[in-house]
């Protein structure tokens, strides 16, 4: 039995430094989404509620997670909050937009991927990632290649959707036991 609801997003922000970058990226995105009829969004900042993270994926249907690239590998305090949870990540899809220096943040995102995959989440394959972002953001928050940064946004969202209702129609009918 599918539904026409949309579909319950959850963006989570992950890094809790001083002076981040991480609210840029997450209001692009935002934006973007919040564009689209088939999703009802809820943020997740990590700075702001460090506990927040497991009631927060528990209400979802999908997760965007908002990563940059610390050292080769995605921020400490994430890697912490993922510990602290468990079953709210099962049968859910969970998507990546990264940010970092010449890898645009891909290699935390690579690090997240078996992560999700032991607690039991798929991850959706498209990635939005920003090389150098600090560099080709403007003042106005925007991105300078409008056109590509969209595109990729609107790939990872459609399929997002597909994932997230197909789970979330799953869960309903036979839960996931794990």
């Amino acid at each position: 039995m599918t539904t026409n609801t949309p579909y319950q997003l959850a963006v989570v922000m992950t890094s809790v430094r001083e002076g981040r970058f991480g609210p840029v990226i997450t209001n692009w995105f935002l934006d973007r989404a919040k564009q689209r009829d088939d999703v009802s969004l809820s943020l997740i900042d990590l700075a702001e509620s460090p506990h927040g993270l497991s009631a927060g994926v528990a209400a979802a249907d999908a997760v965007v997670v908002i990563v940059p690239e610390y050292n080769h590998s995605y921020p400490g305090p994430f890697k912490s909050a993922l510990d602290a949870t468990g079953p709210e990540w099962h049968a859910k899809p969970v998507g990546f937009v990264s940010y970092g220096g010449i890898s645009g943040g891909l290699r935390a995102v690579e690090h997240l991927r078996p992560v999700f995959a032991e607690l039991h989440a798929m991850t959706i394959r498209e990635t939005v990632s920003f090389p150098y972002a600090w560099d080709n953001f403007g003042p106005d928050g925007e991105h300078r290649d409008a056109e590509g940064a969209d595109i990729a946004a609107t790939t990872l969202l459609n399929q997002l959707n597909w994932w997230a209702i197909a789970l979330r129609d799953a869960r309903r009918v036979r839960p996931y036991a794990g």
